[in-house]
């Protein structure tokens, strides 16, 4: 069991719980002062802080607490998820409009989704086993008879470089014959490290022909990304892979929340003439719209790993799901006619690539760029 994945789970019910104040039966009814604020009480709570007036000290009601802390949603998770499935706009209207004690709040199910999601990918199989590696083998095998052939084509144009040179000696030739004979000896490296690996195995323990050794060969190369600045530090970290993976896993878990100050500027560009429509209305409905996607990602994971066909099916359903989904929330959320909604849709998913794409190259600085 991932010890961590389990530890962010009850860490995000914790948060969202002291994000949202509990509700619900707090004990026997006191009367007298209350034990924090000292204001006068007659019920069940203060009226001046909230504190419940009953205060529970044994060991079990300290389990109950560490219990509701992590499944703190109560009935308000089943009135939540409907609705952000399949009447999105209502939900973030009802929110914005201050309708908010049946529902769990945005900020709450966004950070528990976020545990839970990463606590659930944490237990996802990972690539391995015997069929894996024979056939890696085999894409090795099938790489050393092309790069045979490709020493073979190398050293035939080297012949005929200097067969040409014999008959007329200039400049030009001699360069063409010089860049020939350094790609063949590339060419011929490179075979003869691709054999050894098929024969021994490599020195550095990774798998013959896993992503791991295609990555470091390719990082060493300086074939990843350029060997200069942010480049060359990339390509540093990129030498043990399975750590630099680790390290984007982690930082992804860390700063997922980056999605939303990214994502609402975007959404506000869309609403820029309309009165009426603050950052707070664009963040509820960011909130909820990113909640969906990682459920939804989650869906398409647990299938894919369940069944491949299946999986596939659920995964083109999703992807079909998701235009959908952000027309009926702009539609329903802003009480927008159905050509706003719909143009409003269209340059939202738009940005949306461009909110993925600084969010990637944020994720990667972050995690390995220092």
């Amino acid at each position: 069991m991932d010890i961590e994945g389990a530890g962010g789970v009850i860490t995000g019910g914790l948060v969202a719980g002291a994000i949202e104040k509990p509700t619900g039966h707090a004990g026997e009814a006191g009367h007298g002062l209350c034990s924090d604020c000292g204001a006068p009480t007659s019920g069940n709570f203060c009226s001046n802080c909230g504190q419940p007036t009953h205060v529970h000290r044994t060991l079990l009601h300290l389990g109950e607490e560490l219990l509701h802390g992590v499944m703190h949603f109560d009935a308000r998770i089943w009135r939540t998820l409907p609705l952000l499935a399949f009447n999105p706009g209502r939900l973030t209207r009802e929110w914005v409009e201050g309708k908010r004690t049946r529902y769990v709040s945005p900020l709450a199910i966004f950070l528990f989704t976020l545990f839970v999601m990463f606590f659930a990918l944490s237990f996802m199989p990972h690539p391995g086993g015997h069929e894996d590696e024979a056939g890696r083998l085999r894409h090795l095998q099938e790489q050393v008879v092309e790069q045979r052939a490709g020493v073979v084509e190398a050293e035939k144009t080297v012949a005929e470089l200097r067969t040409e040179l014999a008959e007329q000696n200039n400049s030009v030739t001699q360069g063409a014959l010089t860049g020939a004979q350094k790609l063949v000896e590339n060419r011929r490296a490179a075979l003869d490290r691709m054999e050894t690996e098929l024969r021994e195995g490599r020195s550095d323990g990774l798998g013959v022909g896993t992503w791991q050794a295609e990555v470091k060969d390719m990082a060493a190369e300086g074939k990843v990304t350029s060997n200069a600045g942010l480049g060359k530090v990339l390509n540093k970290k990129l030498l043990n892979p399975d750590l630099a993976i680790y390290k984007l896993q982690q930082t992804m878990y860390k700063f997922a929340f980056l999605l939303v100050p990214f994502s609402i500027p975007f959404l506000a560009l869309l609403f820029l003439w309309r009165r009426g429509s603050t950052l707070y209305d664009h963040g509820v409905f960011v909130l909820y719209s990113l909640t969906f996607m990682a459920l939804l990602l989650m869906v398409m994971v647990l299938a894919v790993t369940i069944n491949g066909p299946f999986g596939g099916f659920v995964v083109a359903i999703s992807l079909a799901a998701i235009p959908l989904h952000v027309f009926a929330q702009l539609k329903g959320a802003y009480s927008l006619s159905i050509f706003s909604a719909l143009w409003r849709a269209v340059l939202l998913l738009f940005f949306c690539n461009i909110v993925v794409a600084l969010f990637i190259t944020s994720i990667v600085y972050l995690g390995l760029g220092h």
